[in-house]
């Protein structure tokens, strides 16, 4: 194991541009903030940074060479195309922090989507007890696996390989060798398929820049009561002011008219999936980077034994991580159920463990432990999205599309080894 990598939020330094009438360490320069991030991505610390600049161009090319690559309709199928990968590898970041790997990721999705797809459709179970199942069987399928890997001692390498082969068979044995079993339960349906209302995505996205600016406001207040340094204020305002601009402009794009005949019916609105997308990333982001628990997670990842010998019950910490990991796989195949109106044996299989693993790795979560975050998977699920997509609308065939994607991870995992021996070397 690698020492100890902290959270991409470090401590801003007390450098010649802070201020002393803020606290006792002041209100940190642009300067210096920039000079700090600077160094940080000089000495290997690289984060997202990778994942951001490939998004811009692959969209920039994309948009160049097929101009229907930017319009709303395409815009919005982008956001629910990746949906429930983003989803799973949500989970797979808790895992991978931890130096482990979750194999059966993909599949184990899909044993919970045919769980949720048996209870509502040949039991008539309602939509929340049969979702509430689901995650329930995802959650006991992570159970499993931590306690093999944490307790008996098994590489997670063997264990998720095993559950990976296994859950195939399940799923098999639950939809009766191969039976599609199609969904009809309209609030699970419209999870995927359904948009909220011009209105109500404005008004999410008040609420969550009101939210964000809040929660950063709230923190600069009490870095500067404890006399640690705090960020400038222009440099809130422009994270506030971003955050705004981007949204506004997604939701203004979301809200135009996207149906090809609106007689026959209107298409419009942030897809409904968009904010339970959202919902996961803040739940996860105050996981990691706001509790007891995330830093935990990140001190075994970084060194098991270290943390062992601080008094971290690290047996339990690996066990959790694959509960989450398996949890959030339900929800993914729950997305995935809804998008395809229906469950079957190929559900949570073909390349969905792969891009769901590309997407944390891509987006800047690390193979080795104790770093990343869970906006990683999102960035990465993005990126995977816009090459499959991108590259559809140029009628390259699923073989061009594979060997990209592959190419950009192995690319990405090549960063990752090569900035954490730059970041020991320093």
């Amino acid at each position: 194991m690698t020492a100890a990598v902290a959270p991409e939020k470090p401590e801003l330094p007390r450098g010649p541009g802070t201020s002393k009438k803020n606290g006792a360490a002041g209100t940190a320069s642009l300067r210096s903030v920039a000079r700090n991030y600077v160094e940080r991505v000089r000495g290997g610390e690289l984060g997202a940074l990778p994942a951001v600049l490939g998004l811009i161009v692959l969209c920039v090319f994309f948009a160049a060479l097929r101009p229907v690559f930017l319009s709303e309709l395409n815009f919005a199928n982008l956001l629910t195309q990746g949906a429930g990968s983003i989803a799973i590898a949500m989970g797979l970041v808790f895992v991978l922090l931890l130096g482990e790997i979750d194999l059966s990721a993909g599949y184990a999705s899909g044993v919970c989507a045919a769980v949720l797809a048996i209870l509502l459709t040949d039991h008539g179970w309602p939509w929340y007890g049969a979702a509430g199942a689901a995650i329930l069987t995802g959650t006991v399928i992570g159970l499993l696996l931590g306690v093999l890997v944490a307790k008996v001692g098994i590489p997670s390498f063997v264990v998720t390989l095993a559950a990976f082969l296994g859950f195939q068979g399940i799923v098999l044995m639950l939809l009766k060798e191969g039976t599609n079993i199609s969904i009809r339960d309209q609030t699970i349906l419209a999870v995927a398929n359904n948009n909220l209302s011009p209105a109500l995505g404005w008004v999410l996205l008040a609420v969550s820049v009101g939210a964000y600016a809040a929660i950063q406001l709230r923190q600069n207040r009490n870095r500067r009561r404890r006399g640690l340094a705090t960020a400038p204020f222009t440099l809130l305002a422009v994270r506030i002011g971003g955050l705004a601009v981007l949204g506004a402009i997604a939701v203004h794009l979301l809200n135009q008219e996207r149906s090809r005949n609106v007689i026959v019916d209107s298409l419009k609105g942030v897809p409904i999936v968009v904010p339970v997308i959202a919902v996961l990333l803040v739940a996860g982001t105050f996981l990691l980077q706001r509790t007891s628990f995330g830093l935990h997670i990140y001190a075994v990842g970084g060194n098991a034994e270290a943390a062992r010998r601080a008094g971290i019950n690290v047996a339990a910490i690996r066990i959790s991580a694959f509960v989450i990991c398996s949890s959030l796989a339900a929800v993914g195949g729950i997305i995935a159920a809804s998008r395809g109106n229906s469950v079957d044996p190929n559900t949570g299989g073909s390349n969905v463990l792969l891009l769901a693993v590309g997407a944390a790795v891509i987006g800047g979560t690390s193979l080795f432990g104790g770093r990343g975050r869970v906006v990683d998977a999102v960035l990465g699920g993005i990126l995977v999205a816009v090459i499959q997509n991108g590259m559809g609308l140029m009628g390259y065939s699923s073989g061009v599309k594979y060997a990209v994607t592959g190419s950009v991870l192995l690319v990405a995992a090549g960063v990752d080894a090569l900035s954490r021996r730059r970041a020991v070397q320093r």
